[in-house]
């Protein structure tokens, strides 16, 4: 399980080795389901939850691959699957909750369809919009402090945007336990990407969570999170210092997001450049929002930017 050290930076967890295809009771109340997906975006995989006992409640079915929804439906031979949950529509969480609909007649409930934090800007693309699930048409969109309900389980839904604007994370009140999809993982931090996300709502989410008293955090990819509130506690710490490494660089000169990301970034995985870049992005929209820098029109990642 994921912990943290000193309470300040946090310290990441990739022991994670749940077998994709094989479903593991992991609480009481909890199973769990790896999807084979792994990437450096997913980790080992997504990780698909199961509620209750008989007549159950799936929380993000995952992406749209056979062998993951057979898997899923096998493990529940001779249950009922009454109800899915999504997180967020990003295709590695909410398509497999089509073809699992298809195959129970199951209502879709919980985040709304995709919606950006921002328009694009002026000659800007989004780079990671064929991550998103354009698709997903739930049957009801969850308001913050809604439950789902079923036999010996309550699930309450909490608003968390940031990662993306519609995300959603699920309180299970009978273990005090959090699923918290893509919001905050154990294995990595959550890419904030605009114009998709946002960093002002996503640090908002985390300092409310912050208050909360769970006692473990299930997320979308990864192992669980033991220590919630000292976890928070030390994302929040490490946003406020990745910020100020940003602020740094533009100090000592660096004026374009591929040159701070040189600076503040180091040992970086080559294939998570353009995810840094838009992580550095988005800390500079909520910068340039509190008045701390300026750049010529709107942000975008080929702006110059400077400090005021």
């Amino acid at each position: 399980m994921t912990d943290v050290s000193n309470g300040e930076e946090p310290r990441f967890d990739l022991r994670f080795s749940a077998p994709a295809g094989e479903m593991q009771r992991v609480s009481p109340l909890v199973r769990r389901l790896v999807a084979p997906n792994p990437g450096p975006f997913t980790f080992t995989g997504t990780c698909t939850y199961i509620v209750g006992s008989g007549d159950v409640v799936v929380i993000d079915p995952g992406p749209d691959l056979p062998e993951h929804v057979e898997a899923l439906l096998a493990g529940l031979t001779g249950e009922r699957i009454s109800k899915i949950l999504i997180t967020h529509t990003h295709r590695d969480h909410s398509p497999a909750a089509r073809p699992l609909q298809k195959a129970t007649r199951a209502e879709i409930l919980g985040c709304a369809p995709h919606f950006p934090a921002r328009e694009l800007a002026l000659g800007e693309t989004n780079k990671l919009d064929a991550s998103n699930d354009t698709d997903h048409a739930p049957d009801r969109v969850l308001s913050d402090g809604e439950i789902v309900a079923g036999p010996g389980y309550a699930l309450k839904t909490w608003t968390t945007p940031g990662h993306t604007m519609n995300h959603l994370c699920f309180e299970l009140a009978q273990e005090k336990a959090l699923f918290t999809g893509d919001h905050i993982m154990g294995w990595s931090t959550s890419i904030v990407a605009p114009p998709d996300g946002a960093m002002r709502p996503y640090i908002d989410s985390l300092a409310r969570l912050r208050e909360a008293d769970h006692a473990i955090y299930w997320p979308g990819h990864g192992g669980p999170i033991s220590q919630p509130q000292r976890f928070v506690r030390a994302l929040l710490h490490h946003r406020r210092a990745r910020e100020t490494s940003i602020l740094t660089a533009l100090d000592a000169g660096a004026q374009k997001i591929p040159e701070i990301v040189e600076r503040v970034y180091e040992k970086l995985d080559p294939r998570l450049k353009g995810a840094a870049a838009l992580s550095t992005l988005a800390a500079l929209e909520d910068l340039g929002e509190r008045g701390l820098i300026e750049t010529e029109g709107a942000p975008q990642l080929t702006s110059v930017f400077r400090r005021r």
